[in-house]
């Protein structure tokens, strides 16, 4: 499947994706950003997504949820402008959370999370920050940066902000894909073959449990990978996993 979740020793545990009945409303992954925001005592939170494929060149982080009260453009631009193309080469082959010190008084406090984080050269920016990578696939690659004068968390704490991080933004992408396809609903077959698949049967086997033959197993999968705009079986269930079809 193409959803990788936090690499590093202490971030190994699994994240179960809930079924999600209706679309999630902005305010509630803003609620929930909020939420971590407090606990690490930063002011302010932005989620950054990596747009574009292909050549580096091609790829930049994007703007996608904030609560920036004001100067919103001018914000992200010195926030991208100044760490944008280091956690860009960091997203590729590292999951570790990024720190970094800002201008004047702000700073990251040195703590125990040193050996769980990254640190950035300093910049001219007006405040020191914490950026959680994410990786869930083509469309859900970024980062969850929280933003303050004063950052001190325990090696604890970033790990579980780290985890909740990545589960907004699994939130995030499965409330959006949702948006995308409402009449696209799978049908319970479809389901149960996508369902099995997943858990590593072929179509020989799922037919034989089914009591079907296999070129309709087949035509069930090819329906549910259609539906889910996937280009093969595997993306397929992955993205059945996301939107919370199957477990």
């Amino acid at each position: 499947m193409d959803i990788q979740l936090p690499a590093s020793a202490t971030l190994e545990t699994e994240i179960r994706l809930a079924r999600p009945a209706k679309a999630t409303r902005a305010s509630d992954f803003v609620s929930r950003l909020q939420v971590i925001q407090t606990i690490l005592g930063a002011q302010h939170f932005a989620v950054l997504r990596l747009t574009g494929h292909g050549l580096p060149s091609a790829r930049k982080l994007t703007l996608s949820l904030h609560n920036w009260g004001q100067d919103v453009d001018g914000n992200a631009r010195a926030l991208i402008e100044a760490h944008g193309a280091a956690m860009l080469a960091h997203l590729e082959v590292s999951m570790l959370p990024l720190i970094w010190e800002g201008a004047g008084d702000s700073h990251f406090a040195e703590s125990g999370a040193a050996p769980f984080t990254e640190r950035l050269p300093a910049r001219l920016v007006p405040w020191s920050g914490m950026a959680f990578p994410v990786r869930l696939g083509a469309h859900g690659n970024g980062y969850v940066v929280f933003l303050g004068t004063f950052i001190a968390p325990s090696s604890d704490l970033v790990v579980d902000m780290h985890m909740k991080s990545c589960q907004v933004l699994i939130d995030m992408l499965a409330s959006e894909e949702k948006k995308l396809a409402p009449s696209e609903a799978l049908s319970e077959r479809e389901i149960t073959c996508l369902q099995m698949a997943g858990d590593g049967c072929i179509s020989e086997a799922i037919a034989e449990k089914m009591g079907l033959s296999v070129h309709t197993v087949n035509a069930y999968l090819g329906t549910a990978t259609t539906k889910l705009d996937a280009v093969n079986r595997i993306q397929a269930i992955a993205k059945a996993i996301r939107l919370g079809y199957i477990t």
